[in-house]
């Protein structure tokens, strides 16, 4: 059985929304590259968030803890509206300024629907192939939800951003999804140990997770920089990377290097989610985000 944290109150989700006519899409002044790397994450998490849902409701039927079974469907409905969210900014922000995020979103979204096939066959015809492969992602979005949760906590302590400038918009959408993030960091940890989840494993996935996810980052801001009609300078690796780690000096994003460094957090043996972040900040912060008050959660 998974171990269930315990130390917030019920996972629920905010049906919060946002207007982003007034958001520039370089919304970290005078840094297109940082704001693009923010901004393909978002594509990553407009379809990662419905993989994750798909992840866990197929493994829900295997749950017997109530209290954890209740955490899932508040986790469900967290990230639906996060997947929502940020499917806005693509909508509203990049698309208004030509840049097409579509090919990318429909591309995903059927891999999905494929997954999904996959998956009910394998229910019926071949249980323990089913088990393995839900088990690996289980595994692999696990680590993913660590680093969003840290991402969070981090985004939400970061008065830098606020002091350079940057969309106070974009940094409350990040911030009340980064505070349900700590919210809900545990329940894909437990779920993957309640389905019998072990080290080995999680070593692995969180190798994977990592290559793809950095990779795709890597090549998905290159993309979106490309493609952006008010960049004209040719986009070369050189200026790409001096740029990025002027903001990584500057404390407006966060280092790739420092996120596979933060692994050996994850990766220790007795790691529980519930031993990092903090609940009491996420919180702290929903109370006080304008989208959430505006929503009258606040």
């Amino acid at each position: 059985m998974g171990i269930t944290d315990e130390r917030h109150p019920a996972i629920r989700p905010r049906r919060v929304t946002f207007d982003w006519t007034a958001t520039p899409l370089h919304w970290i002044p005078g840094a297109p590259v940082a704001s693009h790397l923010i901004n393909y994450f978002q594509i990553l998490l407009t379809t990662g968030e419905k993989w994750f849902v798909q992840c866990v409701q197929d493994a829900a039927p295997h749950i017997t803890d109530p209290v954890l079974r209740a955490e899932i469907k508040g986790f469900v409905g967290q990230e639906t509206v996060h997947s929502r969210s940020h499917q806005g900014v693509l909508d509203d922000l990049l698309a208004r300024d030509g840049i097409d995020t579509r090919p990318v979103i429909d591309g995903a979204l059927a891999g999905l629907a494929g997954r999904a096939a996959l998956m009910s066959r394998l229910a019926e015809e071949d249980p323990r192939r089913f088990r393995r492969r839900l088990l690996f992602e289980l595994g692999a979005i696990s680590a993913i939800e660590h680093y969003t949760a840290v991402l969070g906590q981090w985004i939400i302590d970061n008065d830098r951003l606020d002091a350079c400038g940057a969309d106070p918009t974009m940094l409350d959408l990040f911030r009340w999804h980064g505070a349900e993030e700590i919210e809900h960091r545990s329940v894909v940890f437990d779920v993957y140990r309640a389905l019998g989840g072990g080290y080995a494993l999680r070593c692995l996935t969180w190798a994977v997770a990592m290559a793809l996810l950095v990779r795709a980052l890597v090549a998905g801001t290159f993309d979106l920089l490309r493609r952006d009609p008010s960049i004209t300078r040719r986009v070369t690796v050189r200026r790409v990377y001096r740029s990025y780690r002027r903001s990584v000096r500057a404390g407006h994003i966060f280092g790739l290097g420092a996120l596979l460094l933060e692994g050996r957090v994850y990766l220790r043996p007795f790691h529980h989610p519930s031993h990092v972040c903090s609940t009491e900040v996420a919180l702290d912060y929903l109370k006080r985000s304008p989208a959430a008050r505006s929503a009258g959660y606040a």
